[in-house]
C-alpha cells in the first residue's frame, strides 16, 4: 500500500516542488497545509507521514503541529526546515529534522526511511543529513 503523505509548508513554490517530487517518487501526497487550521483539517485524510516546516503562515507553529500530528494522530513526522535550531533538542513524538534546501535524493532517502519506520521495519536507516530526536 502506498503511504499517504502530507506536507505542511507555507511557501507556495517550495510546497509545490515538494508535492511534485513526492508524486514523482511514487508516493501519494494527500495535500498541503500552510497553517495549524489547515493541517488539522488535512490530517482527517489519515496521512501516514508528514513533512512539516517550522515557520508557517500563522507563525512558528510547526513544532506544535508536528507534536499534535505525531501524538494525537499517530503520524510519522519529520521537520523540513531552514531553521532546525528552533526545534532545540527535538519535539516529543516526532522523528527528526532535515535542513532545507533538500536535494531530491535526500528527500527520496528520507521518504524511504519513513516508510520503513511506518511499517515497523527494524532495518530502517535514517539519511545521513537527518537529525534524529531521541
Amino acid at each position: 500500500m502506498t503511504p499517504q503523505i502530507m506536507i505542511v509548508e507555507d511557501e507556495f513554490l517550495i510546497a509545490m516542488e515538494m508535492e511534485q517530487i513526492v508524486g514523482n517518487l511514487g508516493y501519494n501526497c494527500i495535500g498541503v497545509a500552510d497553517d495549524t487550521e489547515s493541517a488539522i483539517e488535512l490530517v482527517l485524510k489519515k496521512p501516514d507521514i508528514a513533512l512539516v516546516d517550522v515557520n508557517l503562515s500563522d507563525g512558528p507553529t510547526g513544532p506544535e503541529i508536528g507534536a499534535r500530528l505525531a501524538n494525537e494522530y499517530d503520524v510519522k513526522v519529520v521537520f523540513v526546515t531552514a531553521n532546525p535550531k528552533q526545534l532545540g533538542n527535538g519535539v516529543k513524538g516526532t522523528l527528526g529534522a532535515l535542513t532545507k534546501p533538500l536535494e531530491i535524493e535526500v528527500l527520496k532517502d528520507m521518504l524511504d526511511y519513513l516508510v520503513k519506520v511506518a511499517n515497523d521495519r527494524d532495518d530502517a536507516e535514517p539519511p545521513r543529513r537527518m537529525q534524529l530526536f531521541h
